[in-house]
């Protein structure tokens, strides 16, 4: 809930002084009601609010929203050989929204939608280093020095590229489950840097996402970002830009 005045600063129809002035003159009206009081507040995104008797146009909310997306459905908003993409999943959802990121077709787990862009960008590009965090089913154990070799980095097709973190979860005797962090979107990364040291991915979950975490959010069902989950992306995103402009300055100098 939020003061008319500023309602109608924001939409850009007159300064907050002037929708002052436009109330106390009779000319709002919220869902039927005269709003000539300086102190009336509306939700803007569910109130009907009219000003000299024409609709004041409603933004679309910005939300995001946490999937966990099934084996065999692309992160994508359309296939054109008819797939089944995630957006197959939410039922219910009024707004538009688009996957932040891909999650192989074969890969399960966490993937965030958003129509937020601002949000997509900061998420999404390799700038802010947003870890993504994965449980991956691999052939064998791989060894200590292995994973500090992903650590240091390993060369692919594509360039190099390096595991934030990594430690095995469980080992079995013909494979193992390892946590493994990565700061890039590239394709096929995750399965591409263990086959880089002889350790085949046989199953991939992403199970975090910067703090957002996947927790026992049923396959296939969806839910809205809490407020303090927000937050946290916020923040970190706010640590990665500070230190981004700091790296900027000393390249610099």
């Amino acid at each position: 809930m939020e003061r008319i005045q500023k309602i109608l600063a924001r939409a850009g129809i007159a300064s907050r002084r002037e929708a002052e002035r436009m109330m106390l003159e009779g000319r709002v009206l919220v869902n039927g009601k005269v709003a000539d009081q300086l102190g009336f507040k509306a939700d803007p995104l569910k109130d009907h609010i009219k000003v000299d008797g024409k609709i004041l146009f409603r933004p679309e909310p910005k939300i995001t929203l946490l999937l966990n997306k099934p084996k065999g459905y692309l992160s994508t908003v359309k296939d054109p050989t008819g797939r089944p993409t995630v957006m197959d999943l939410l039922k219910g959802v009024k707004w538009r929204v688009y996957p932040l990121g891909r999650l192989d077709f074969d890969a399960e787990g966490l993937l965030l939608l958003t129509n937020d862009g601002d949000l997509a960008y900061q998420l999404s590009h390799p700038k802010f280093s947003i870890p993504r965090t994965y449980w991956a089913k691999v052939e064998g154990v791989p060894e200590k020095k292995e994973l500090i070799r992903l650590k240091r980095g390993v060369m692919l097709e594509d360039g190099e590229a390096r595991i934030v973190s990594a430690h095995i979860l469980r080992q079995m005797e013909k494979h193992s489950w390892v946590e493994a962090a990565v700061t890039e979107g590239r394709n096929h990364l995750v399965k591409r840097m263990f086959s880089a040291i002889g350790h085949p991915v046989l199953k991939l979950k992403r199970v975090g996402f910067g703090p957002i975490r996947l927790g026992n959010l049923p396959i296939g069902q969806m839910r809205s970002l809490t407020d303090e989950e927000m937050e946290g992306l916020k923040k970190l995103i706010a640590v990665r830009t500070r230190d981004e402009r700091r790296g900027t300055i000393e390249d610099r100098r």
